[in-house]
């Protein structure tokens, strides 16, 4: 009987392992850095041109950041202006989204005011002192704003901390010495010119009655420092990613990372990150890269996963051998050269208000570099995850 019964038992092993085997192809087979991601889709929704206008006694134009303050349902769009069209500033604009639930679109835009950004003592930034170029809406009602500085003023870049209402610096985040270029004229570190914190975004949340969490501050480098520098164009450029972690009454400095770029097209002017976009507390983001030059304006959004990559803050240059530093790992979400859309210099990004369906929208806007023949384009793009 014992006998028997081991046969019996063995039989029915025999039978499931076969079974597993013939059902084993219907079983998607995924790669090992496809787990790093999480599943997203975007569609393309509609677009809207803001036309080139001026604004009480501003040029409105340059629109490098958005943010959605949703309580409010306002989009605040930083301009890069640097003070030459008016003072340092952003705008706050109304947006309203139509259409029927499988064809949502834009509806109405207008802006509604625009807010100065002010120095520590109340005043407007003197002209070229400051490029904003990030912008996120913090948990505690703030607005924190990236500046690239301007190298051969002598102007450094900075994160600073600016009071929504009024638009006056709070405080600024401490910056480690290898981002700020020691020589205006021939640097030998620091970020390069018109090349330094564009991109600049927040995940975090209130917890309540009026208690603010700790809450984490993303930003990176729209190309590779002076020292990480690599001439070989069959290499690509190594930007960098800071992470913070920002308290009631301190910000720190938890990590950086390389986040490498996509090799440069050929006759490329201008490579670089525009613009993140923290998706989710897991360590996921939105990324959008901006190529241009002889071949046109190439623009493609990506998935970062940040978890497993390298804390190079304690690395010197990442200009030589990096196979030993892992990156941020990128997924290509969507190319905007496979749209019928004639994208132009997008450098915002962010979520916008729930779909007619329910979904979430993802809003992207473009500089048009104060150019007077070029519309600010504002993209609407469904985001599913």
């Amino acid at each position: 009987m014992r006998r028997r019964r081991g046969l019996v038992r063995w039989g029915r092993s025999l039978a499931l392992i076969l079974m597993l085997a013939l059902t084993s192809c219907a079983i998607p087979q995924l790669k090992a850095e496809d787990r790093l991601f999480v599943p997203i889709t975007v569609d393309l929704l509609d677009v809207y041109n803001l036309p080139p206008q001026e604004f009480e006694g501003t040029t409105v134009g340059g629109l490098s950041a958005l943010s959605y303050d949703r309580p409010r349902n306002l989009l605040y769009a930083l301009s890069d202006d640097r003070s030459r069209f008016g003072p340092a500033r952003f705008y706050t604009l109304a947006v309203t989204l139509g259409g029927s639930a499988s064809q949502p679109r834009f509806d109405t835009v207008s802006i509604q005011s625009f807010t100065p950004l002010l120095d520590a003592d109340g005043n407007p930034y003197p002209r070229g002192s400051v490029d904003a170029e990030g912008m996120a809406l913090s948990p505690r009602d703030t607005l924190f704003i990236s500046s690239e500085g301007d190298v051969r003023q002598n102007a450094p870049p900075f994160i600073g901390e600016f009071d929504r209402q009024t638009g006056q610096i709070i405080t600024t985040l401490r910056l480690p010495e290898r981002y700020l270029p020691d020589d205006p004229d021939t640097p030998t570190q620091g970020v390069q010119n018109n090349l330094s914190f564009e991109a600049l975004t927040i995940a975090g949340s209130s917890s309540g009655a009026g208690m603010i969490e700790p809450f984490r501050l993303f930003a990176a480098t729209e190309s590779a420092l002076v020292q990480d520098y690599n001439d070989d164009p069959s290499q690509p450029l190594n930007a960098r990613f800071l992470h913070y972690l920002i308290g009631d009454d301190q910000s720190t400095l938890i990590a950086e990372h390389r986040y490498p770029l996509d090799l440069e097209p050929s006759g490329a002017v201008i490579n670089g990150l525009t613009a993140l976009l923290a998706i989710d507390p897991g360590g996921h983001f939105l990324a959008l890269e901006r190529a241009f030059g002889l071949r046109g304006l190439q623009v493609k959004l990506y998935q970062l996963a940040t978890g497993g990559a390298t804390d190079t803050s304690t690395i010197a240059s990442l200009a030589g051998d990096v196979s030993g530093i892992a990156p941020i790992r990128k997924q290509l979400v969507l190319d905007f050269a496979d749209t019928p859309l004639a994208v132009d210099n997008l450098e915002g990004m962010t979520l916008g208000p729930r779909l007619p369906d329910g979904s979430q929208s993802l809003l992207l806007v473009s500089d048009n570099n104060f150019e007077g023949d070029r519309a600010t384009q504002l993209i609407l793009l469904r985001l599913q995850m």
